[in-house]
């Protein structure tokens, strides 16, 4: 234990004090929200406004063809249309014209068949989409005034039915539609949490041993040390350095959180639409919306998502990571990684996209199974337990993932132990089962 803990306190401090690491948590967060930012300016730039002449021959669309920001309509007289198609192709700020035929024994269905749209440039699949929305709600209600029935009536006509479903097993969980989407968008953040965890981290353990094989460094240390405590220190250092840079990532969130929340409403009276925009924030009930999401997380086993979320956490990145480090031992460069990483990345990549169909379903045998198996339960497992899973399944789960992180240990050591001293021979399958079985 004092070896490993040497060796994990030395790759702690290593890992640490490098400029990258420093620079990399500082404006890893400042770099995702400029990413963000860059996305949403790059969906914006991509935007643009079209105008188009309409030629209405049935006379119902004058005036209710709405205009906003994206769209124009320009209502034109009937004589202009063969002007107008002659020279729709020399026409600049013009997207197209609109013809829109007589309507005839109110036969709605020949009126849609033969009205067309005359375009002089590709326009995009939205803009289409919208203009044929804003003539079929035109056209709907004709339809209603022709059959006598009242928009109140329609109204009442489409009303949903709400269900109201009550747990009679747990009768303090909720389970209504707010309720599903806060224990879904939770579930996502943890498991999406634990994904990228193992695989940034596995991946830096197994470069760290890869680039001490190479530098031939580990010759000097093997001899002082045992190969399982080595690889042990590797794995809890680097576990030691991802954790110490989620709490700095953490702390800077909820400062920063708390920063915005409280000059947020100064700095909207300075922009243009400020004021408007704080109108309509006051009209949506925010504080109503906030008590009834904290309500349901107070009214969640937090003590046992806590511990589930810990224990699946850190086993389950000791079991990837003690496979990334057999993987670094085995190889002498990061090429040869490749065809060794997907037995890794294959089987949480099933856990997080099969957990996707657990949020339908958590209870399901697809849950039920990807929860058990030690592959892919760090990351089902997770996913499930904000909608509550029996005791005997988290206890099943976690012993098997205990039983199968204590193997991989003692398989990743048996490979490590002979493979971070082996160069120039390429590591086969053949070979590894070799060294396992020695």
């Amino acid at each position: 234990m004092k070896n490993i803990f040497l060796i994990t306190r030395r790759e702690y401090l290593t890992q640490v004090k490098k400029k990258s690491f420093v620079i990399l948590t500082l404006l890893a967060p400042v770099l995702m929200i400029g990413f963000g930012a860059l996305i949403a300016f790059m969906f914006k730039a991509n935007e643009t406004s079209s105008t188009f002449n309409v030629i209405d021959k049935s006379g119902i669309f004058v005036g209710q063809l709405q205009n906003d920001k994206k769209i124009k309509y320009v209502f034109v007289p009937q004589e202009n249309e063969r002007a107008l198609t002659s020279t729709l192709k020399d026409m600049t700020g013009i997207e197209g014209l609109l013809v829109i035929p007589e309507l005839k024994n109110n036969n709605f269905d020949e009126l849609e068949k033969d009205s067309k749209l005359l375009i002089n440039k590709k326009i995009g699949f939205d803009t289409k989409m919208r203009v044929a929305s804003d003539l079929s709600k035109i056209i709907k209600k004709e339809k209603i005034k022709n059959l006598g029935i009242s928009e109140n009536q329609i109204k009442d006509l489409d009303k949903n039915f709400e269900l109201n479903t009550q747990n009679i097993v747990d009768e303090k969980s909720a389970d209504n539609d707010l309720s599903f989407g806060v224990k879904s968008g939770l579930s996502m953040v943890l498991m999406y949490a634990v994904f990228m965890f193992i695989i940034i981290y596995g991946v830096r353990v197994m470069r760290s041993v890869l680039e001490e094989k190479n530098n031939r460094v580990v010759e000097i240390i093997i001899s002082s040390v045992k190969p399982f405590e080595l690889m042990m220190g590797k794995i809890l250092g680097v576990t030691l350095v991802a954790l110490t840079q989620f709490s700095i990532w953490i702390t800077m969130a909820v400062i920063g959180a708390i920063t915005l929340n409280s000059g947020f409403s100064a700095i909207q009276n300075q922009i243009p639409g400020g004021e408007q925009s704080a109108e309509m924030m006051e009209k949506f009930d925010f504080k109503q919306m906030a008590g009834e999401v904290s309500h349901i997380l107070l009214d969640m086993n937090f003590p046992l998502i806590i511990f589930v979320f810990i224990v699946f956490f850190l086993l389950g990145y000791i079991f990837y990571s003690s496979m990334y480090a057999a993987i670094g031992s085995a190889v002498d460069n990061e090429t040869e990684t490749q065809q060794f990483t997907l037995f890794a990345i294959i089987p949480l990549m099933l856990g997080m996209y099969g957990s996707f169909t657990i949020m339908n379903n958590p209870e399901g045998p697809l849950g039920f199974w990807l929860s058990i198996i030690p592959f892919t339960s760090p990351v089902a497992m997770i996913a499930r337990i904000p909608f509550g899973v029996p005791i005997w399944e988290i206890a099943l789960s976690m012993i098997l993932l205990i039983f199968s992180t204590l193997l991989m240990i003692y398989i990743a050591a048996k490979v490590y132990r002979v493979g971070i001293l082996m160069y120039g021979n390429k590591a086969t399958m053949k070979e590894l089962w070799k060294w396992i079985r020695s």
